[in-house]
Parts: C-alpha cells; sequence; structure tokens
C-alpha cells in the first residue's frame, strides 16, 4: 500500500532540549496507527512536524506525497489535527463553532457540510448548546467534527479521550475506524492500552526515540517477555516482595491475582519458587501493557 506518511531522521530542540532524536516512521494509507510513549517522549512535537506545524531541524521526508519542508502548507490543508485539549470557542455554539471552521477553509456550501458533520457525530439536537457546557465526550465529538469538517486524507489525534468515560471512548473509536473505511488514515497518541489494541499498529517513542513498530501480536512477540499469573491466598499481596528479586522486571497486583514479569524464565521461574506453596501459579501471554513498561524501563530520560 502507499505510504500516507515516509518519513526519516526527524530532529527537533527546543533550547538545550532534544525533544525529537532521529525519528524515521512510515505509515500505510488507509490505516489507524497507535502513537504510544510517555508524557515528554516528543509525540505531540513529532505530530505536529508531520502536519507542518512544526519544522523539523533535520531529517526529511513526505506527508500524503508532498514534502514536510517545501509543501507544508499544503499539507495542513490536507489533514486533520485534533489537540488534546479541548480548543474551540466555548462561548459560540456547536454549529457556530463548525461554520466558522469551514469559513476558515474557504468551504463552500457550509449550511449543508455543518449539518451533514453534525448529523454524522449525532450533535444535531445540540447545534444550539454553547460549547463551554458540554461534557467531555461530548466537546471530544464536537472538536472530532470540526477536524474531519474539511474532509482531510489524514486524520492526527493527540490523546484525544484523556478524561472520557468509557463508553464514549468506545464510541468515538467506532467513529474513528468508520474514517478509515472510508479511506482516511489516522495516527493517535494514547496511554490507554484498550485503545492501542484497536489500532492496525503501533509506533512506541520513548524520550525523543522511536524504539518499537510493529502490530500489537508482533510487539508482544518481539518483546521475549515471560509472564507468570499467581493465584491464591494473599497472592496480591507479594508483588512488592517479588518486585525486588533477581529476575522479576515487573510485578503488579491483578484484583486477587499477582502478575510476574521478566526477560529471563529460569531467573523468573527462580524468583517465584519460593512462593509456590499454597498458591497455583501458570504462564499467560503478556500484555501490551507489560511490553511498553518492559520498553520505558530499558530507555534513558534525556531530560534527567
Amino acid at each position: 500500500m502507499a505510504a500516507a506518511i515516509d518519513v526519516r531522521g526527524l530532529n527537533k530542540s527546543f533550547g538545550d532540549k532534544h525533544v525529537v532524536r532521529d525519528v524515521s516512521i512510515q505509515v500505510e494509507e488507509g490505516r489507524v496507527t497507535g502513537f504510544l510513549g510517555p508524557n515528554g517522549s516528543g509525540k505531540t512535537t513529532t505530530m505536529r512536524m508531520l502536519c507542518g506545524l512544526l519544522t523539523p531541524d533535520s531529517g526529511e521526508g513526505t506527508c500524503l506525497g508532498l514534502d514536510i519542508r517545501t509543501e507544508a502548507r499544503k499539507i495542513k490543508r490536507l489533514t486533520g489535527y485534533m489537540t488534546q485539549k479541548f480548543s474551540l470557542y466555548e462561548d459560540l455554539t456547536i454549529a457556530e463553532n463548525l461554520e466558522f471552521i469551514a469559513r476558515v477553509y474557504g468551504m463552500d456550501e457550509r449550511a449543508r457540510r455543518v449539518s451533514e458533520a453534525l448529523d454524522k457525530l449525532g450533535l444535531t439536537s445540540r447545534r444550539g448548546q454553547a460549547a463551554g457546557e458540554l461534557s467531555g465526550g461530548w466537546k471530544q465529538r464536537l472538536a472530532l467534527a470540526a477536524a474531519v469538517l474539511h474532509e482531510p486524507r489524514l486524520l492526527l489525534l493527540d490523546e484525544p479521550t484523556a478524561g472520557v468515560d468509557p463508553k464514549a471512548r468506545r464510541e468515538f473509536w467506532d467513529e474513528i475506524h468508520g474514517l478509515v473505511a472510508d479511506g482516511m488514515t489516522v495516527m493517535v497518541s494514547t496511554h490507554y492500552m484498550d485503545e492501542a489494541e484497536r489500532c492496525h499498529d503501533i509506533a512506541y517513542i520513548a524520550y525523543g526515540r522511536l524504539i518499537a513498530r510493529g502490530t500489537a501480536d508482533a510487539l508482544i512477540a518481539d518483546s521475549r517477555l515471560v509472564t507468570f499469573r499467581g493465584e491464591g491466598v494473599g497472592a496480591d499481596r507479594l508483588a512488592a516482595e517479588l518486585a525486588g528479586k533477581p529476575g522479576v522486571e515487573m510485578a503488579a497486583p491483578f484484583g486477587a491475582e499477582v502478575h510476574v514479569s521478566g526477560p529471563d524464565r529460569a531467573a523468573l521461574e527462580a524468583a517465584i519458587a519460593p512462593y509456590r506453596a499454597g498458591r497455583h501459579w501458570s504462564e499467560m501471554t503478556p500484555t501490551i501493557e507489560d511490553v511498553f513498561i518492559h520498553l520505558m524501563n530499558r530507555s534513558e530520560d534525556n531530560f534527567q
């Protein structure tokens, strides 16, 4: 498939902070790519370079077939960008905000386009409500409607569901996959592991460096992590004690269970051996969350 994004060696610094370091990434058209990483890892800066809002200090590549350095203005017209913080006018109504966006893009048939956007995202009955009166989930819908009003080919979403309830998050993701089914390409940054699993593939960035790329299943397999589940009396209270044992990289309570992970099977089995009496231990497939914590533990915070 053709690449919607194809960039190499992107670097960006702010003062003495080297925020993005030699990032190269390709994203195929018609895919949902999850962009994950700890806070301050360079996700937002990278996304802003991709859509033409920031110029990289070095590096090259294309977005939607356009040069990210010399054709940034054209890229902006073909890209929708939804920021983490709600950035529309809270004293305007839902419809007035969309009408304003339509004017900014110089769109024709504005009334029809706004009405269609309202209808598609279930906002018609609230069109006269002030944006500032909306709950987090409804603000999210409005922000998405504004980001796709001009029918972009690429949609960049920066932690779009932070602070939104699970039902609204699920409905939001249904909308995203509907847009992709219609041919749009989506790149979304998120901290929610269930959302990462709803992406076609994942890019993981830590402290400015892209350190993992692939599907969730492939990243789990490539991690070579081994995870054991412990069940029985007081199993959940073993996490703190196990965390300091040789071979144990992660130990965490999950309800009445404890999950213990590490890259060395023999060392991990030796660590849990003293705790087998009266408890049942079984091997389980590591979760994508296990993999990301594993990656974070092996990444150097360049801001420290």
